[in-house]
């Protein structure tokens, strides 16, 4: 810093001929807060935050962010605080490494669990349809497992169990829907791949019992008579009240085994 101030002075003096003996203007020195002046601003934001101000909130957290000396327990509070603003409006991939830098920077405090669940919460935000691009589902499932692995007896941990369901669901009904396309074109092949990989990784998904009923009618189409009855089988035995079941494995007659 001082050597770039040396610079700058002899570079004047060589422009405009300063004279020898000139006293340089001292350089401005950055003023922190005061202990005070610090509480007193995280307060504003805190009360911005809880009133919705969100551009407010958002500029009182950035700079409570710089003026928190290290150590500071709110630093922590401050960023998550931050990432909830960001991911209020919109601003989801901000958000996250704002939630990040809380999981990851202060793992042992008590909002790093509830951190990694916005991580995957703001991921799961952005994946809207399930015929879409799954990435954002997959990443944010993935943020979702780290947290149940990580923090397992957490309440943040159980929350994202049941999250975790959900993106399952979504991925099976994406599969089912690639399925149904290929069957609408009879590729069936193509369809038996989909819906065999949908009930062995999603069994409990919404669409499984559906999707059962549609691999029965692929292989009764390509006559694979075997595979057909095992799965008749299954599915009287694990869903047979799911709509279709009785047209495409119809119960043997009384009295017959």
């Amino acid at each position: 810093m001082a050597a770039g101030l040396a610079l700058a002075a002899l570079a004047v003096g060589c422009g405009h001929g300063a004279r020898a003996g000139t006293a340089l203007a001292p350089a401005p020195v950055a003023q922190t807060a005061s202990s005070e002046e610090l509480d007193a601003l995280w307060n504003q934001a805190v009360a911005a935050f809880r009133h919705g101000k969100w551009k407010q909130a958002s500029e009182l957290f950035g700079r409570v962010n710089l003026e928190f000396p290290p150590g500071d327990p709110r630093i922590a509070q401050s960023r998550f605080y931050l990432g909830e603003v960001q991911f209020a409006r919109g601003e989801n991939l901000d958000a996250v490494r704002q939630f990040r830098r809380v999981s990851d920077e202060a793992p042992n405090d008590p909002l790093a669990p509830e951190a990694l669940l916005r991580v995957g919460d703001a991921y799961a935000d952005l994946w809207h349809r399930p015929e879409l691009d799954p990435t954002y589902g997959q990443t944010a499932l993935a943020a979702y497992e780290e947290l149940v692995s990580r923090y397992p007896d957490t309440p943040a941990a159980l929350r994202a169990k049941k999250k975790i369901e959900r993106l399952q669901d979504w991925f099976a009904i994406k599969d089912y829907k690639a399925a149904l396309y290929y069957l609408r074109y009879k590729a069936y092949e193509s369809a038996i791949i989909y819906l065999r990989d949908l009930v062995a990784k999603y069994p409990r998904a919404s669409v499984a019992p559906q999707a059962l009923v549609k691999l029965v009618g692929a292989y009764r189409k390509l006559g694979y008579k075997e595979e057909e009855q095992e799965t008749c089988g299954y599915l009287r035995r694990f869903h047979p009240k799911a709509a279709g079941v009785d047209e495409v494995c119809p119960a043997p007659p009384a009295g017959t085994s």
